[in-house]
């Protein structure tokens, strides 16, 4: 079996160290943009401004990491599939102008009588229309391309970080707006990712449309005289003037009336993300639940989530409903409004038909150009919402990247025992991440083979410690030293059971076919749990089917395969009654008679499979050892705590 790495990250298992190299330098490659500085809000302003100002920093610090994907370190097809789009979008433009042309040009023939020009306008109408299908058509395959490579990239980056030296575990344990990581990386990253490509795409080919159909319609349109109390005006580009101003007033309608949008979707994606985390959090508690009957409370506070989210909803449905009115009017008139203007002209023989259905054509493209605003405000606000959303992760992410590379708040440093020693504590406090102590001045030394027992009161920080000595705790002062070559294996209270087979759930966190069926139905023979051989094979959902007790075995069975040199178990036999409790001791102790054990349990029946018992107490400022006792006699000098102790005396 492969060496793990000396400071362990793992809660249920090992870390290779080639594994983890190949982690950071995967991380590395998919983002090379540091993390930004924090910027804090001046105390000058409002609590609005603040705000403001709050979301404003949020964008910009999604766009840090989400631009990479064109950079260096980037997709090597962002910049193709980019530049490829871009052509497609100019090449369209150039079918909508022919397509426009040839309105002017069948119209024109219509009106002369020309049976001759119909036809073979129409004939030349195919390959135009085929021509742009096409150019849509592929524009839609490249668009999406680009917006799936770049959700996947970032996806990896935010995934790689989430997932390196145990933040995924340490969000829990800080504060800041990161509830619900799930869904920031799985929705809201999905749209922070497809709608910026949507826009951008949407712009440029809105941009390219108004400034090719201006033109069409100031050479078309010309200038428009009106009598004005007895004299004359003249309106240059008229067409052009009144469609200019047709947009302003439809936009500026729309920023008005959906000015609360973008709030309105932050609010929304919020709690519907608590209403998943809420139906997650029933299924995954369900035993617990029917077993309380806790049906009807549990009832409640689903009702009163989801009337948070219909209540969103249905201020989301007005913003809707204002956007629908002004968008889906302009949409009925703006055809109408050049035939209009047109129609003077017309009748005094100044435009021909041909002409007028042109006007009419780039009218319209025109309008929906400078409409695109309107027609996207939703969406848009919807971009917002999301990528602030994952920015705020990105943000509590950046912060624990931060504290690792500072000593400001005080990191328990890991590295190698020198002498004979397999563990050393050396002067190690433990503290909460705003400073607050939980276990002050530890100095342990653990021989090769002892079997240590952690014992004290609730809250006395034992679990802390031993999170801290596994490498998920990164908080506080002092050390944490390993023998350079040993691997260790932590079996939490709650065992993670991962969907699949049960045959994976054994293995993990290896793979399923690390070991043969043989192997792992030994394995499951010697804890007890021989009767699922059978399905060991079978998928099933084994969290919800195995018990607690079931559990904690199936976790002493991955003991069993995996071979640590180091246990440390955290109040892993508590769902096991005394005699399956004695069993597990027993046969771990039968099976791995060279490992060492670190303990954490509350029972007095196991100090009869431990040598050493070292007892926390909780005290103001920190919980402290206060004696480190042998339970078996012991040759040799006895262990540096004791002498500690005794000088302290």
């Amino acid at each position: 079996m492969t060496d793990v790495k000396i400071t362990p990250k793992s809660v249920d298992g090992t870390e290779e160290h080639g594994a983890e190299k190949s982690r950071q330098e995967k991380a590395s490659t998919v983002e090379v943009a540091p993390p930004p500085d924090v910027i804090e809000p001046s105390q000058n302003l409002t609590p609005e401004e603040a705000e403001q100002a709050r979301k404003r920093y949020l964008l910009r610090r999604f766009w840090i990491s989400a631009r990479c994907y064109w950079g260096s370190s980037g997709d090597k097809l962002a910049w193709p599939c980019s530049i490829g789009l871009l052509m497609m979008i100019c090449m369209n433009v150039g079918f909508q102008y022919g397509i426009n042309r040839w309105n002017r040009g069948i119209f024109d023939a219509i009106e002369r009588h020309d049976a001759g020009t119909v036809y073979y306008l129409s004939a030349v109408f195919v390959p135009l229309v085929l021509g742009s299908v096409a150019l849509v058509t592929a524009q839609v395959y490249v668009r999406m391309m680009i917006q799936r490579r770049w959700r996947s990239w970032l996806t990896k980056a935010v995934i790689t970080r989430w997932l390196a030296n145990g933040r995924y575990y340490q969000l829990n344990l800080i504060g800041g707006d990161h509830k619900n990581p799930e869904a920031r990386i799985s929705e809201d990253l999905r749209i922070a990712t497809e709608a910026p490509v949507d826009f951008i795409a949407g712009v440029i080919a809105a941009f390219l449309s108004a400034s090719t159909f201006i033109v069409v319609l100031w050479t078309i349109g010309g200038a428009l005289t009106l009598p004005l109390a007895g004299s004359t005006i003249t309106i240059p580009g008229f067409l052009v003037v009144t469609a200019v101003l047709y947009a302003v007033i439809t936009s500026t309608v729309i920023a008005v009336i959906g000015r609360h949008f973008v709030q309105v979707s932050e609010v929304k994606n919020q709690v519907e993300a608590e209403l998943r985390y809420t139906l997650t959090r029933v299924r995954e508690n369900g035993e617990s639940i029917a077993l309380l009957g806790g049906e009807d409370e549990e009832r409640s506070d689903l009702d009163r989530t989801f009337s948070n989210v219909l209540r969103q909803w249905a201020l989301l449905a007005r913003q809707h409903m204002r956007t629908t009115f002004v968008s889906h009017g302009s949409m009925l008139i703006a055809p109408v409004v050049p035939l209009l203007l047109c129609a003077p002209k017309f009748l005094a023989g100044g435009m021909t038909l041909g002409e007028v259905m042109q006007a009419a054509s780039a009218f319209a493209i025109v309008q929906t150009a400078f409409g695109w605003l309107v027609d996207n405000y939703p969406r848009l606000a919807d971009w917002n919402a999301c990528a602030r959303r994952v920015a705020s992760l990105m943000m509590s992410l950046d912060g624990l990247e931060r504290a690792e590379q500072s000593d400001v708040l005080g990191r328990i440093r890991h590295g190698k025992t020198k002498g004979n020693a397999i563990l050393n504590l050396n002067d190690l406090s433990v503290s909460l991440d705003d400073g607050t102590a939980v276990v002050k001045e530890t100095q342990v030394e653990i021989a090769p083979g002892e079997r240590v027992l952690v014992a004290g009161e609730s809250g006395s920080g034992k679990s802390t410690l031993v999170r801290a000595i596994a490498g998920l705790w990164p908080w506080g002062h002092g050390s944490v030293d390993f023998h350079g070559d040993r691997r260790l294996f932590m079996l939490p209270q709650r065992p993670y059971i991962p969907s699949g087979t049960l045959r994976r759930a054994v293995a993990y966190p290896r793979a399923a076919d690390s070991w043969t069926l043989e192997e792992i139905k030994a394995a499951l023979a010697k804890v007890g749990l021989d009767y699922l051989s059978e399905k060991i094979e079978e998928e099933a959902p084994w969290d919800q089917i195995l018990s607690g007790g079931e559990k904690q075995r199936l976790a002493f069975a991955r003991l069993l395969l995996h071979t640590p040199d180091i246990i440390v178990l955290d109040e892993a036999t508590s769902a096991l009654d005394e005699k399956s409790q004695d069993r597990m001791m027993e046969m771990v102790i039968d099976e791995l008679p060279a490992a060492t054990i670190i303990s954490v349990a509350h029972r007095a029946e196991l100090e009869a499979f431990h040598s050493r018992k070292i007892t926390l107490e909780r005290r103001e400022g920190g919980a402290k050892l206060v004696s480190d006792i042998d339970l078996v006699p012991r040759k040799g000098r006895r262990n540096l705590i004791l002498r500690v102790l005794d000088n302290r005396r």
